[in-house]
């Protein structure tokens, strides 16, 4: 069963890659940087993992990076593996906290520069949430950190707004009793979601930690003010009810 408190914790794994291995995973990105046509992943790019329905890619990407940011969702198979190896070994640490999660899905590399940021938004359980899978968190892990800001933050509030319905019979839908879902559209493109007050919690990890946050928390990047921030994300899902 899924509980609300899953979606809207927030934890660490430290160490969940060693200094080699972040060495390996810059090295590695560098090399796919360092191609002649890299610019399609920055100042290029016209697409973002980031969605708003009935929004286009432009302006989603407005709405979640304005001032533009590297983003690479394709990232090279070696890369893939060193990230969810560190995902198994960090198993029984993610079990303690979030018992639900079944699955990493694959990595995308994301890297800012000076005033670069993400904005405020929810990542959502799913677009349906009483299907399967279900994004139970979201990881991210820096393995370049920025001269300064660039720090990660998550934010809380207690707005009726923010909560659309509790879970339908929650017991049969694999969700805990008293299972609240997050309002639809919970980003910027929102006026309800501008206007709502929240408390922010930002932290500035050491490399190699990885951060977990609940796919029904807000959350954002703080603008690099000096230097490049580089990291991976990805999210922490449940493939199914379980037995």
């Amino acid at each position: 069963m899924i509980h609300i408190a899953e979606t809207v914790g927030v934890g660490s794994i430290e160490n969940f890659l060693d200094p080699a291995e972040r060495l390996h995973l810059a090295a590695l990105m560098h090399d796919v940087l360092s191609d002649a046509d890299a610019t399609r992943f920055g100042d290029e790019r016209r697409t973002s993992i980031h969605e708003i329905p009935g929004h286009s890619h432009e302006q989603a990407m407005a709405v979640y990076e304005p001032a533009g940011r590297i983003e690479i969702p394709d990232i090279p198979q070696a890369t893939e593996k060193i990230l969810q190896d560190a995902f198994e070994r960090a198993r029984p640490a993610l079990a303690r906290v979030m018992p639900s999660i079944t699955v990493c899905r694959p990595w995308t590399y994301v890297e800012y520069g000076p005033g670069q940021h993400i904005t405020s938004h929810l990542d959502g359980i799913a677009p349906d949430p009483l299907a399967w899978p279900r994004q139970i968190a979201g990881i991210s892990v820096v393995i370049t950190q920025a001269d300064a800001g660039g720090d990660f933050y998550v934010e809380t509030a207690s707005d009726d707004r923010l909560w659309n319905r509790q879970t339908p019979d929650a017991g049969a839908n694999g969700y805990a009793e008293g299972m609240w879902l997050a309002h639809d559209g919970a980003d910027n493109s929102a006026a309800w979601f501008r206007q709502m007050p929240r408390t922010r919690w930002s932290v500035n990890p050491a490399p190699g930690t990885a951060l977990l946050y609940g796919s029904q928390l807000a959350h954002g990047t703080l603008p690099v003010t000096a230097g490049r921030c580089a990291k991976f994300i990805s999210w922490l899902a449940a493939e199914g009810p379980r037995s």
